[in-house]
């Protein structure tokens, strides 16, 4: 079957699922929000145990790594990506799930590839 491009892009625009835009925008935005509300909540945690700003700064930042690392870990934290999209990406939980993931993977494979 012969089609030109502008048919087949016609065709291919029509079985395409539509996607649900500003739900998404939404959703990331909320959950960004919320793990970032999260984030503030740790640190104001770290600052009322005593610590300086600086240093709850720098212990709220570990402690979302391994929060992160920890929802990779039980492979929650793919569940809640699944729903907040690009909002699991922008906060210090997205770096640490990069870095996890891949880890978690390669262990499956064992040392031997």
């Amino acid at each position: 079957m012969q089609m030109s491009k502008k048919e087949y892009n016609e065709y291919v625009a029509s079985m395409a699922d539509k996607s649900p835009l500003w739900r998404d925008l939404l959703l990331a935005f909320c959950i960004g929000g919320l793990i970032c509300a999260l984030g503030q909540l740790v640190m104001d945690g770290w600052k009322a145990a005593g610590l300086e700003e600086a240093d709850a700064g720098t212990a709220t930042s570990a402690s979302m790594v391994f929060l992160g690392a920890l929802l990779t870990a039980l492979s929650l934290y793919d569940n809640i990506a699944c729903y907040a999209g690009a909002g699991t990406l922008v906060p210090i939980t997205g770096f640490s799930n990069a870095v996890v993931s891949p880890a978690i993977e390669f262990q499956s494979e064992g040392f031997i590839l």
